[in-house]
């Protein structure tokens, strides 16, 4: 290195420190630390779309569903706030499927609980046969707790979703009881089953010899909501009854058929269904 290629070095070397100790302007930072909530505002309400040729009309759609309508992409992709309100709402169903209902939630119903054959929530996902049945211990209990040959028998199963019967059997099992005694119909003990499949209802007519079997559970989650919980009803159902066989009421939730409104309505489907002894496709209402 020549003396002048040294001495151009050195100058340089000395601008940049003289950079480094000049006063830096104050930083403005608007983060006061809490990261913001973009669930807390509903998808309803949310709309990404830059510059749409009519936003009062597509905001009046939006306010009629809660599909991915009005979101927005960069290229091919969407995003990233749009992202991240997606994987929310997937955790959302994630939690529904693999939480459990609250043992303290159950006695505050005053429900007892019988177990199907399975054994944990991946066994649930992979063996849906096993969420049908019960073991000898378990159908022993339920016809040691349940009243015999009951005339409607209401039971509550998690399903897929332990979300949706913390969320909504505190309104609507009052609604269905209450119901079915202002028409002056009998029913048996209610209780809950862990680890159930639509199916199990079937194994507990049989145990009880019920004429009517109501089985209240959670939904597969999607992601507008991981509340929604389902009302299937089978007239003398049996181990493999055929699903047509059976009459349901579905999307029970706040944000679809509020759960004391659904209490009320199942509860005059009963009557009908008790009247003409059969429930199903064959059904009329």
């Amino acid at each position: 290195m020549t003396d002048n290629e040294l001495k151009v070095l050195i100058e340089k070397v000395m601008k940049e420190m003289n950079k480094e100790d000049a006063p830096k302007a104050e930083s403005r930072n608007d983060n006061d630390g809490e990261i913001r909530d973009i669930t807390a505002k509903p998808i309803q309400e949310v709309f990404y779309v830059p510059n749409p040729k009519n936003r009062d009309q597509y905001l009046k759609l939006k306010k009629k569903t809660a599909a991915r309508v009005g979101i927005w992409r960069t290229g091919p992709r969407n995003t990233t706030e749009t992202l991240l309100r997606f994987r929310a709402d997937h955790a959302v169903a994630q939690d529904a499927v693999f939480s459990y209902v609250d043992e303290d939630f159950l006695k505050e119903m005053n429900l007892f609980t019988v177990k199907t054959k399975v054994t944990d929530k991946d066994e649930y996902i992979t063996r849906p046969d096993l969420g049908r049945q019960f073991d000898e211990e378990n159908t022993k209990l339920i016809k040691e707790k349940c009243k015999a040959k009951p005339r409607v028998q209401i039971m509550v199963a998690d399903g897929l979703s332990s979300t949706a019967i913390e969320a909504n059997l505190k309104d609507i099992l009052p609604a269905i009881t209450s119901g079915l005694k202002g028409y002056g119909i009998d029913y048996g003990t209610t209780f809950f089953v862990k680890y159930g499949r639509v199916g199990s209802m079937d194994a507990v007519s049989q145990a009880l010899d019920a004429e009517l079997t109501i089985l209240l559970i959670g939904e597969r989650p999607g992601l507008a909501t991981g509340e929604s919980m389902s009302c299937y009803m089978t007239y003398k159902g049996y181990p493999g009854i055929p699903e047509a066989k059976r009459t349901v009421v579905s999307n029970i939730h706040k944000e679809g058929t509020p759960a004391a409104e659904a209490g009320a309505h199942i509860a005059s489907v009963i009557k009908v269904i008790l009247e003409k002894k059969m429930t199903g496709v064959g059904l009329n209402l």
